[in-house]
C-alpha cells in the first residue's frame, strides 16, 4: 500500500485515508468523565467485570440484543484480543471462518495450530469443526446475515456440537433507519445459548477505541472457560475503562447519533462511486463501502489514488474480495464530503 499512499499524498490538496476502520468522531464527554473520575485505581480489576459493569452488561445485553434464557458475560479488551485468542482459550482444532473475511480469524486459528478453512453463507455446506466463526454485520462487505441463515447456523451447531461465535462488532450501525436491521445470534437462539457466544465492541459504538473495551456475551460454560483462562493471562480490563463502559452502555442516544453520522457520509460518498463506474455491493451496516468496478482490486486502489484517496484492495479480506475496495466511513465529515467532491470533479 506504500506506493499508492505516496502517490496520494501528491494529489494538490493532500491524502484523504478511507483505507483505516478508526474512529476520529470524539468520545462523549460523559464517557471521558466517567473515565477522569476513577483514574485513582490502585488495586487490580476484577476479570469478570465490576458490579456495576456485569449489570450495564446484562441490562445492555437483554434489551439492545434481546438476550434471553441463562447466559454469562465478560468484558474484554476491545475485541480484537478476542478474536486473536478464541480458539486458543477453547483448545480449538478446526476453525471455520468466512471467506470474505477480517484476517485476524486466520491468525487467531494459526496462533491456536488449528485446521483452517473459509466458508460460504450456507451452513449446510460446511465440514464439521470445533469453532465457526460468523460476522454480522461484516467486515469488509456491510452484509447483515438474515435471520433465515442464523437459524441454519444454529442448527449446524446443534447438529455437530461446534462452538459458534459471532463477532457483532458492527451491530449499532444499520445503513438505514428503514434498512435491513443486524440481528444478534443470541437473539435468534430464543434462550437456548448453549455453544454460543456474541462479541461486542464499545470501540466503534461509543468511539472507545483507544479505550478498549468490549463484551463477550453467551453461552454460562464457555464463558466460565474463557473466564479463567483469561484470568491467568492477565488480561484485565482497566478499572478506569470499566467504569466507562459502565456510562457507555448507559445511553443509546449518542448510539444513534454516531450511527446518523456514518449513514450520511454513506450517502455522500455512494453517487460518487456510481459516477465513476463502481457498483455498490452489501453495505446495509458498517462502517464501510464494498464496492467494485470489475478490475483487480489494486487497479482501483490506483484509480483512486490519482485522486488523492487511499482505499484498501478487498484482496485484503480474501481471494474472493480481489476485485473490490474496501472503503471506510471513518473520516470527519468535511474530508468524506470533499472525497465525493474529487470524484466527481
Amino acid at each position: 500500500m506504500a506506493p499508492y499512499g505516496a502517490r496520494a499524498r501528491e494529489y494538490k490538496d493532500g491524502i484523504i485515508d478511507l483505507s483505516v476502520g478508526t474512529p476520529v468522531d470524539a468520545t462523549p464527554d460523559f464517557i471521558q468523565a466517567a473515565l477522569v473520575a476513577t483514574a485513582n485505581a490502585p488495586g487490580y480489576p476484577l476479570t469478570i467485570g465490576s458490579p456495576a459493569l456485569r449489570s450495564a452488561m446484562r441490562n445492555w445485553a437483554t434489551k439492545i440484543l434481546g438476550v434471553t434464557g441463562e447466559f454469562d458475560l465478560l468484558p474484554s479488551i476491545g475485541s480484537k484480543e478476542v478474536v486473536a485468542n478464541l480458539p486458543m482459550q477453547l483448545e480449538t482444532r478446526s476453525v471455520l471462518y468466512p471467506k470474505i473475511a477480517y484476517p485476524t480469524y486466520l491468525v487467531g486459528a494459526i496462533l491456536a495450530k488449528a485446521e483452517h478453512h473459509p466458508v460460504d453463507f450456507d451452513p449446510t455446506s460446511w465440514p464439521e469443526s470445533d469453532l465457526a466463526w460468523i460476522n454480522s454485520p461484516s467486515n469488509p462487505t456491510g452484509r447483515i446475515s438474515p435471520r433465515e441463515e442464523l437459524k441454519a447456523v444454529l442448527a449446524y451447531s446443534r447438529r455437530t456440537g461446534a462452538v459458534i461465535a459471532s463477532d457483532e462488532c458492527y451491530f449499532n450501525f444499520p445503513a438505514r433507519i428503514d434498512g435491513p436491521q443486524p440481528i444478534s445470534i443470541l437473539q435468534v437462539a430464543e434462550g437456548d445459548n448453549k455453544n454460543l457466544i456474541a462479541l461486542h465492541s464499545l470501540s466503534k459504538r461509543s468511539n472507545l477505541a483507544g479505550y478498549r473495551g468490549g463484551m463477550i456475551i453467551g453461552d454460562s460454560a464457555l464463558i466460565a472457560k474463557i473466564r479463567e483462562v483469561r484470568k491467568h493471562s492477565g488480561l484485565l480490563v482497566p478499572a478506569p475503562v470499566q467504569a466507562a463502559m459502565v456510562a457507555a452502555l448507559g445511553d443509546e442516544i449518542h448510539v444513534h447519533q454516531q450511527a446518523q453520522r456514518y449513514a450520511q457520509r454513506r450517502e455522500l460518498l455512494r453517487p460518487a462511486l456510481t459516477a465513476l463506474g463502481f457498483i455498490i455491493e452489501h453495505s446495509e451496516a458498517g462502517l464501510y463501502i464494498w464496492c467494485t468496478r470489475g478490475e483487480r482490486d489494486m487497479d482501483s486502489v490506483s484509480f483512486l489514488a490519482d485522486k488523492g484517496i487511499l482505499v484498501t484492495p478487498g484482496g485484503f479480506y480474501g481471494e474472493a474480495g480481489s476485485k473490490h475496495v474496501r472503503i471506510a466511513l471513518t473520516a470527519t465529515d468535511l474530508k468524506i464530503a470533499a472525497a465525493a467532491a474529487r470524484m466527481i470533479g
